[in-house]
This record gives structure tokens, C-alpha cells and sequence, in this order.
């Protein structure tokens, strides 16, 4: 008899050290807790998680598996026997899976071998930042990681800022944390006066921080974002 293939439950994770029900709906935590099988990106932050999804004290009965910005595609194909028979859950190191995120390879692995994808209802820091934003939510991009030098970084801001007066569209930008600083200084000394900037850090925590205004106005009264998750979107002045 022919085993019938599970299905991917991607599976959000807090963006921080939330409890889970402050920002998950019961039924996603009850999904997680009924698995057996994880891919995750990162083994102990994961089995944290889940121990705060209510299963502390089962952890080690649990089938876990890593895929990270190392994981092969070769490796990635070799997680398909996973599915037979059984379900799956996907985790990220935060928020949701398979979004600016590794696990998008295992999403697409799926529907490639006709496994069914199921997506579960959690936070995304890009999305939030968005809706808390004040900018154009009709026409967005998320950028993800922009160079990391200062030269590069700060033609990349140009270009984007003129992107966004072409077609009025908000630039949402991530960046690793210790860099948060130095890319906030480059968006200051770069941009033009009258584009808007959102800085939306530590989002759905006590800490949160959110905050948009002019270049101008941020150079007016700028801040010190710190180590932190942190999501950045510029919207420029439309041309008069």
C-alpha cells in the first residue's frame, strides 16, 4: 500500500521573547504541539520555542532536522522521505517561515513533489512595520539586505530612494543588527531632506520602537536604534 504524504505546516514563531498566546492564536499552538517532525533553522532556538508551545518535557521524543543559509540543495532534497506518512512543521529563527528566510527551499521542494503547504497565522515584522508606518501600503518592496559597505550602502539608498519617487513606492529594508546604526547614519547623510523614514524596532515587545518622519526631521532629532531586530522603510517625496 502506496504511504500517503503528509503536509508542511509552516509553523510562526514570536519575534522576540514574547509569551506564545500574546502573539499566536491557540489553534497555531496547538498545531505545533501535535507534531512530531521539525525542520528548523536553528536547533536550540527552536526547541525553546516549542518548549513554550507546551512541550516541555517531550522535546527529546521530537524528530528534528536543520535547514539554514548553509543547508545544500542537495541536502534540502534529501529531507523529502519526511514526509511519508507523517506531517511536518517548518520554523524559523523568528516570525514567519520561508520569508527572508531559508525555509522558503523546503516550501518549494513541496510543491514540487505535490506536498501540500499549509501557512499558520503569526507576526511578520515586515508587515507590522507596514501597517504602523503611515506609508504606502498599496505599492511596497521588500528589499531585504542592502551592501554592507559604506560606498555601496549609500549608492544602494539612492537608488532605492529613486525607485520609490518613481513609482511611490514604500522600500522596506532589514539589517543585521550591530549594523542597524551605521545604516540609519547612511540613510541620514544620504537621503533627501523631504523623504519619509519609518524605523520600527523591537516590534510587538515592551521595547517596541516605532517612529516616522522626514529625513529632516530625523536629522532634527535622531535616535540610537541599537543591537536590535529593526525593520527600515523610505518613502520619497513625490516630484512636484
Amino acid at each position: 500500500m502506496k504511504t500517503t504524504p503528509g503536509k508542511l505546516y509552516l509553523i510562526p514563531t514570536p519575534l522576540g521573547d514574547n509569551e506564545p498566546a500574546e502573539v499566536l492564536p491557540q489553534a497555531v499552538i496547538d498545531r505545533a504541539c501535535s507534531l512530531h517532525c521539525f525542520v528548523v533553522e536553528e536547533l536550540r532556538t527552536a526547541r525553546r520555542f516549542l518548549s513554550r508551545y507546551g512541550l516541555r518535557g517531550h522535546i527529546d521524543e521530537l524528530d528534528f532536522h536543520v535547514l539554514n543559509e548553509h543547508t545544500t540543495p542537495q541536502e534540502v532534497e534529501a529531507l523529502l522521505p519526511l514526509f511519508d506518512g507523517q506531517d511536518v512543521g517548518l520554523l524559523s529563527e523568528a516570525g514567519l517561515p520561508a520569508v527572508a528566510d531559508p525555509g522558503a527551499a523546503l516550501v518549494d521542494l513541496c510543491h514540487r513533489h505535490g506536498i501540500g503547504v499549509v501557512p499558520l497565522v503569526g507576526p511578520s515584522s515586515l508587515m507590522l512595520a507596514l501597517m504602523a508606518s503611515g506609508l504606502n501600503g498599496q505599492s511596497f518592496a521588500f528589499r531585504g539586505y542592502i551592501p554592507a559597505k559604506t560606498d555601496e550602502r549609500r549608492a544602494a539608498l539612492k537608488d532605492l530612494e529613486k525607485q520609490s519617487r518613481l513609482l511611490d513606492q514604500s522600500q522596506i529594508l532589514i539589517e543585521t543588527p550591530y549594523r542597524n546604526d551605521a545604516l540609519f547614519a547612511d540613510m541620514l547623510a544620504g537621503l533627501a531632506g523631504d523623504t519619509r523614514l519609518c524605523v520600527a524596532a523591537d516590534i510587538t515587545l515592551p521595547t517596541q520602537y516605532i517612529r516616522t518622519d522626514t529625513v529632516a526631521g530625523w536629522r532634527r532629532k535622531p535616535a540610537e536604534i541599537g543591537k536590535r531586530p529593526c525593520v527600515f522603510i523610505l518613502l520619497a517625496a513625490r516630484p512636484r
